[in-house]
């Protein structure tokens, strides 16, 4: 019987494992830093907030890092059955399918958009638009819009009519990019993570175990091929390694394993395996919380979603040597009708008011020019890795955002919002006019989606399939693969790349 080791039963990590379990021929072992009970508490299944994303969550990551070399940030990633579907947002949008033609233009055609469809169709079951050419009704994942009576979400959608953008119906569908309700994997306010969507059934196959609270320190490799984990609970061997860790966790592993740029690996004493760039270069789509307040108040405890509905448009910002934009769009807006107090608690508190509240418009930069990378502080696998983003270096990315927040202003300035809008939190009109000072704003008050993709990318690192270059045995599935970030959030791709990968391993490719 092969054994297949998966490290990760993350979004992407207990999407393979299912998959893979099913051929009763494998015998597969998950290997999770984090709880594997899909007993989970009251706070990861409440999808009206991500308050467990906060830092100091047990079910997360808190990953030091720079936005900028001025701008620390605690990055968030799930440490839990599921990940981090188990802690974000909810929300569940395919990349567009300039964004996969793109990465088959890297990695070959398994990945152009035409081959991935059956797939995205087979991994979901959309509720409100059932099963048909783009959409599929008995997979997995759940796939849910919010009702759009919120006052905000309607006068949000008619300020972006207003301002001249197109509606769009269907944000999982090819089409120009606009304004429309949020696709998501919350149903009746719980966030279906994927240990629940893909694991709860799965796990009482006797080929699959669950190995919870067990870090993965290095692989371990014979020659140029992977036999197995060292963990901190002993070591294991497998004849199929695939690491599902996450953009972060994932490069941080194979470093201290030695597989990455021989230069740094040998200043820190590591053995090196495999000659690869990785950690070299990731992209993320940098954001910002506008913050404004609303009167009188818009939300209340029935609200099941905190996102539902966003804007996805085309800044106009050429982007010299990348792709042409103008199709997917480049920034998004994505309306918050949750407090941001309650955001981040789960409580209300201020929110309570009847007088108003702070809400939150969350512009997103999804298509920057400018990369990351992921070095290693030390050999110790128990010590962080340093994650240097350096957003905002180019003046295309600054030009890019100051769209993103002008637009934003401009969708509360119009007629549309006149009876909600009662002013932003903290931008000023001499500011918000003003390139530079402008600029200098958006560094203060930066963020990050933490979207992290491409800190393993096919081409330079793995082939299409996963696997590693020079060492056999060994795969990635997750979002680290994808040469560049999609042009949405990720979350649905790296389900969607937990099943491609399955079936690359259970068809030998």
């Amino acid at each position: 019987m092969t054994k297949t080791i998966v490290i990760g039963a993350g979004t992407a990590g207990a999407a393979l494992a299912a998959r893979i379990s099913e051929d009763r021929d494998r015998e597969v072992l998950v290997i999770e830093a984090g709880s594997v009970s899909s007993d989970f508490s009251p706070e990861l299944l409440d999808g009206s907030n991500v308050q467990a994303a906060m830092p100091g969550h047990p079910a997360n990551w808190a990953y030091p890092a720079q936005l900028t070399p001025e701008v620390p940030y605690v990055i968030a990633r799930g440490r839990v059955l599921g990940g981090s579907s188990t802690i974000n947002g909810g929300y569940f949008v395919r990349a567009r399918p300039e964004d996969c033609d793109a990465w088959a233009d890297a990695a070959g055609p398994t990945w152009r958009y035409a081959a991935l469809l059956p797939t995205m169709r087979a991994l979901e079951s959309d509720a409100d638009l059932g099963t048909g050419g783009l959409h599929g009704g008995s997979g997995p994942m759940p796939v849910r819009r919010a009702p759009q009576d919120n006052p905000a979400a309607r006068a949000f959608t008619a300020a972006a009519l207003e301002l001249g953008f197109s509606f769009e119906d269907d944000k999982n569908a090819p089409g120009l990019p606009g304004v429309g309700a949020v696709p998501s994997n919350i149903v009746d306010g719980v966030r279906v993570n994927t240990g629940l969507a893909y694991l709860a059934n799965a796990r009482s196959r006797p080929n699959l175990q669950l190995l919870g609270n067990t870090r993965a320190l290095r692989i371990m490799v014979d020659g140029n091929r992977a036999v197995g984990v060292e963990t901190s609970a002993g070591t294991v061997s497998g004849d199929e390694n695939p690491v599902c860790a996450g953009g972060i966790g994932k490069p941080h592993l194979l470093l201290t394993s030695g597989i990455g740029p021989r230069a740094q690996l040998e200043a820190l004493g590591i053995a090196v395996v495999a000659d690869l760039p990785v950690g070299a270069s990731f992209s993320d789509h940098a954001d910002i919380g506008l913050k404004w307040c609303a009167k009188p108040a818009v939300s209340t405890a029935a609200e099941r979603f905190a996102f539902p509905t966003a804007l996805n448009f085309f800044s106009g910002v050429p982007n010299p040597g990348g792709r042409d934009r103008s199709l997917t769009g480049d920034l998004e807006v994505l309306l918050s009708v949750k407090p941001v107090d309650y955001l981040l608690s789960g409580t209300w508190g201020e929110a309570s008011r009847d007088d108003g509240e702070e809400l939150e418009l969350i512009v997103g930069a999804q298509a920057s020019k400018g990369r990351g990378s992921i070095t290693l502080n030390s050999a110790d696998p128990l010590d962080v890795p340093r994650i240097d983003y350096r957003y905002l270096e180019l003046a295309a990315d600054r030009a890019r955002l100051r769209c993103g927040i002008r637009t934003a202003v401009a969708l509360l300035q119009t007629a549309a919002f006149s009876e909600l809008f009662d002013g932003l939190s903290d931008l000023d009109t001499a500011t918000l006019g003003d390139d530079e000072l402008l600029d200098a704003w958006m560094r203060a008050h930066l963020g990050t989606a933490i979207h992290l993709c491409g800190s393993a990318p096919m081409g330079p690192v793995v082939d299409a399939h996963g696997r590693v270059h020079k060492t056999r045995g060994l795969r990635i599935a997750d979002t680290s693969i994808l040469p560049t970030v999609p042009s949405r959030g990720p979350a649905a791709t790296a389900v969607l790349i937990g099943e491609v990968i399955a079936k690359a391993i259970r068809a030998g490719d």
